[in-house]
């Protein structure tokens, strides 16, 4: 189906949540619940969502959110993180970059950066980032899988192996209590992994909704992270993980503050 904004952004609010009532959604987009059962409605024919008294919920928790829901969900916490990113990272760098929404972002940050040399398999950072001549670009092969539009499997791990970069920048499906990283796919774990190990210093970036969120494949733990970039203070319980880390966890600025604090 051809979503409209207000739909994928209910899509997104009901995966994070788990289940949104419809009153609920009125009240947040300022429309009648009529219109939001139309929205919900739709949703829920296409097998998107799924219908329960009163409201409607998720269809599978294991399963992620469709990438274009995920690019507008705290799309101005993720435009920060890729900025603090960016300020860590000099010209003339090499840097391997991960899948995901934040990594997008990460890449629009960077895209001022000059000579560069990048490796990843998400198709769309890697066409922000091949808009400046000064940068080269490498991406794996094969299929491309949609609609994210990255890559995964044995070449792609194969790719990010062959380098030994400055950088490693990741992002990661959820983080579960005790500080172990999930994703959604085993695929998705492995060329995390390959990126970790294949860079020197290497930065994990996580807006707070990650920590908590379910996945089902499991691999590393944030003590793995040379450098942790949030979006903003983690929940006090949190707090004892990031020092377990030994990391450097820095805070994302608000955009135009220059440089974020570190924690």
């Amino acid at each position: 189906m051809n979503m409209t904004g207000r739909q994928t952004e209910i899509i997104a609010l009901v995966r994070q949540n788990g289940f949104v009532s419809v009153d609920q959604l009125a009240e947040q987009f300022a429309v009648t619940p009529q219109t939001i059962r139309r929205d919900v409605n739709a949703l829920c024919d296409a097998n998107l969502l799924r219908r329960r008294h009163g409201g409607v919920e998720n269809l599978d928790p294991t399963l992620n959110v469709p990438y274009d829901a995920r690019r507008v969900t705290r799309a101005e916490a993720k435009r920060r993180i890729g900025a603090e990113v960016a300020n860590l990272v000099p010209n003339r760098a090499s840097v391997l970059i991960g899948i995901g929404t934040t990594l997008e972002m990460v890449a629009e940050a960077l895209d001022r950066h000059e000579d560069l040399t990048v490796v990843t398999n998400n198709l769309n950072a890697a066409m922000r980032l091949s808009t400046s001549g000064s940068n080269r670009v490498f991406i794996p092969g094969g299929m491309l899988r949609l609609p994210d539009r990255d890559l995964l499997g044995a070449e792609t791990e194969t790719l990010f192996h062959s380098y030994r970069a400055d950088f490693g920048i990741f992002g990661v499906g959820g983080i579960e209590p005790d500080g172990t990283l999930v994703d959604f796919d085993r695929a998705e774990v492995q060329a995390r992994e390959a990126i970790r190990q294949s860079c020197r210093q290497a930065i994990l970036v996580a807006d707070r909704s990650k920590f908590g969120r379910p996945a089902p494949a499991h691999g590393g733990s944030l003590s793995d992270a040379d450098i942790i970039v949030l979006d903003g203070p983690p929940e006090p319980d949190l707090v004892r993980l990031l020092d377990e880390a030994q990391a450097d966890v820095r805070i994302a600025a608000d955009l135009g503050i220059a440089g974020g604090d570190a924690l």
